[in-house]
């Protein structure tokens, strides 16, 4: 058998299995750290950053491992600011049985793939529902949590259904998240 052969063999193998387990996760890239979000028009990737938000990751963390967002949909998306998802009643006004976290707000910027917590007028009131912008929202800076930020499939997040500007951004018959998964999980 020639080397020619053996290369094309493991590059057929290794092909083979990429296909079958997704999309592997970038050199260095830390699997416990990294989660999965499945829409009907494809996978979003995330980096989840423990070292702004230790707090808030876990509780993420906590959360997908439940399968907690699996199925709730995006109740709340203004085209050019972000998509808002994590509400188990749908309407921005639900949570997790989980207790509320305080704020970790940080100098990281929120622009295009931040993925950042909702929460209320407190900001010691984030629990389970999370945003992604779709651009610079820099007037979010040190007022909300910076959570992570999207490494692959903004061009999903671009396909999620917009609600009204003049509703505030609550969408009718709004996109679901199919799965959320941890990488090291998937």
């Amino acid at each position: 058998m020639s080397s020619t052969t053996l290369t094309r063999r493991t590059a057929l193998a290794a092909a083979s299995a990429l296909a079958a387990t997704g999309p592997a996760l970038a050199q260095g890239a830390d699997a416990q750290n990294t989660v999965y979000l499945e829409t009907k028009d494809g996978r979003v990737t995330i980096r989840l950053r423990p070292d702004l938000a230790p707090k808030h990751v876990a509780q993420i963390k906590a959360l997908v491992k439940r399968g907690f967002y699996d199925g709730l949909v995006f109740h709340r998306v203004i085209g050019g600011f972000m998509a808002q998802t994590g509400d188990p009643k749908g309407n921005g006004t639900g949570g997790s049985d989980l207790p509320n976290i305080p704020a970790e707000f940080s100098k990281e910027p929120f622009r295009r793939g931040t993925v950042g917590m909702a929460r209320s007028s407190s900001p010691d009131s984030a629990n389970s529902q999370f945003f992604i912008c779709f651009g610079d929202a820099s007037f979010l800076n040190n007022q909300y949590t910076v959570v992570g930020e999207v490494t692959a499939g903004m061009d999903v997040i671009d396909k999620v259904k917009k609600g009204e500007q003049a509703q505030n951004g609550a969408v009718q018959n709004p996109d679901k998240i199919v799965r959320m998964r941890l990488a090291a999980d998937a």
